[in-house]
């Protein structure tokens, strides 16, 4: 992993899905993340397209990468395939949540 994806990863995980009090990164929620000639692309999804807070962070990833990244221009998707499973979890979240 090169330092400018650690570097938009760690602006992601100041992120919280507030239903669970765990960041998007960890939670698997992120399915792409890149710096391009245009800017910082994200797509991220929910665990369920049914969730409530959907937009609400997405905004807060959307902020949060623009303040890591001043002047860049940041475009922020949500997408729901593949459908989220659990099996996305990092090993973090699965020993939080005692999986």
């Amino acid at each position: 992993m090169t330092t400018e994806t650690q570097n938009l990863q760690n602006a992601l995980r100041q992120v919280i899905d507030p239903e669970v009090g765990m960041n998007i990164v960890d939670l698997g929620l992120v399915y792409r993340l890149e710096h391009t000639q245009a800017g910082v692309e994200l797509e991220l999804t929910m665990t369920s397209p049914a969730c409530p807070m959907g937009e609400g962070i997405a905004q807060e990833a959307e902020a949060a990468l623009i303040t890591a990244f001043p002047g860049t221009p940041v475009q922020v998707q949500l997408v729901w395939n593949p459908p989220w499973t659990p099996e996305r979890l990092s090993d973090h979240a699965r020993a939080h949540f005692g999986w």
